[in-house]
């Protein structure tokens, strides 16, 4: 497996916008499809993307969400949330964010670029995600009302084509055939699959995978 390099993530961020189309599709649920770029009226939100070294190269962070919350339950994600109108700015509100769900208010996290804003139809948000690297992850003290368990990713693991799979799920009076990435255990699909699938192309045309 390709070990990913800081640098190769800042050349792959800073390489030209990709077609929102092509890299939002590939892990969009059919469901989804038409209703992507339906951003009349949407409401602003920014995540964050934090990547920090371990001793098996770069990794990333997402949470479960607890399955007591009213939009979401139980999905994984990544920290963030809707902008406040305090918010300077998206990163600002995803640092925020961050700040509140997981105890992270690490002024030094360092922002390595964005990736494509994408429209999520069930909360109305326009999300912006922002990507941003920590040189050591202090211990991380989640909120339970917001976390319900923290997921550690090696970054290396989105070049994984097997981990790429999909089922026939059962939702919203209907079945569907559902992307999703499978993921210590697991199965991360939806708005964060669809951003992550952004990220994941933008690697292989940097590393050649």
């Amino acid at each position: 497996m390709t070990q990913i390099t800081l640098h190769q993530v800042r050349e792959a961020l800073q390489l030209p916008p990709r077609d929102p189309d092509d890299v939002h599709l590939h892990m969009a649920p059919e469901a989804r499809r038409a209703l992507l770029t339906s951003t009349a009226n949407a409401k602003p939100a920014g995540v964050l993307v934090l990547l920090y070294p371990s001793s098996d190269g770069l990794r990333f962070v997402l949470t479960k969400r607890p399955a007591t919350l009213r939009q979401h339950s139980g999905q994984i994600s990544f920290p963030g949330g809707r902008q406040d109108p305090a918010d300077e700015s998206l990163l600002a509100t995803a640092l925020r964010e961050t700040c509140e769900e997981l105890g992270l208010c690490d002024p030094d996290i360092a922002l390595l670029g964005s990736l494509t804003p994408l429209y999520v139809p069930p909360t109305n948000f326009l999300v912006y995600p922002v990507v941003g690297y920590l040189p050591a992850l202090p211990p991380l003290q989640p909120n339970p009302l917001e976390v319900a368990e923290v997921i550690h990713v090696d970054l290396d693991r989105l070049l994984d084509l097997a981990l790429q799979q999909r089922e026939p799920w059962t939702f919203a009076g209907g079945t569907f055939d559902i992307p999703f990435y499978a993921f210590a255990g697991h199965k991360v699909w939806g708005a964060t699959a669809i951003m992550l699938a952004e990220l994941e192309m933008r690697l292989r045309a940097v590393v050649g995978a």
